[in-house]
């Protein structure tokens, strides 16, 4: 598996994903979609999958003496370790926009320890959906994107209309980290907690497409 992985970082990564990973400064923009943040780190795994189905990395990989299951899990670690790590350097941007001197994001949430966890819950959504498509047909990488980038947009401007026209959203968790921490924070352990159940049902779903893939 270490190897496997590497393979994936250091072989299968798409360049534009380390760019990606630099968007998580957008959270110091006034007045932006900050979830669109997180909608970048969806664009770079659409990208390494692309280039694998250009490079035929599925069909190399396949042919290393390794199971299924294995490229498939190699994959998914891959991409919640880039999920993460966005989520990581995301969290210092987060801080020093809530100490700049600039009003509240008007087009929705800011980013607070609420955002992080309604971030988590679509990262997950991402997950569910464009790997419930692409591990049915590897070579169907557009169609993947198109249907979970679809889900996340819908997803965005769901949370981003609650944070205006719903009076617990836009009174206690759209508002600065020095208020309201505990429903915050509650809201940042069940996005934690939906991320990781969605992930991991859409995995174990995944290794059973893969495995009765014929290739």
């Amino acid at each position: 598996m270490k190897n496997l992985l590497k393979k994936e970082i250091f072989l299968s990564m798409h360049p534009t994903a380390m760019i990606f990973l630099l968007l998580s400064s957008l959270l110091i923009i006034p007045n932006y979609p900050y979830y669109v943040t997180f909608f970048y780190t969806g664009l770079a795994v659409f990208f390494t999958c692309l280039n694998g189905r250009e490079n035929n990395d599925v069909f190399y990989t396949l042919t290393l003496p390794i199971s299924k299951k294995d490229i498939v899990k190699a994959r998914f670690i891959f991409v919640m370790l880039l999920q993460l790590l966005q989520v990581l350097l995301a969290v210092p941007f987060a801080v020093l926009r809530q100490h700049l001197s600039l009003p509240g994001n008007a087009v929705g949430m800011d980013a607070n320890i609420a955002f992080f966890g309604l971030s988590f819950v679509m990262l997950g959504i991402f997950n569910y959906v464009f790997f419930s498509v692409y591990y049915k047909n590897v070579t169907k990488v557009g169609t993947a994107f198109l249907w979970s980038s679809t889900a996340v947009f819908f997803y965005i401007i769901l949370v981003e209309t609650s944070a205006h026209a719903i009076p617990f959203v836009r009174d206690y968790l759209d508002t600065d980290d020095t208020q309201y921490v505990g429903y915050k924070l509650i809201v940042l352990s069940i996005g934690i907690v939906i991320y990781t159940v969605l992930t991991a049902i859409i995995y174990k779903k995944s290794v059973r497409s893969f495995e009765s893939l014929d290739l």
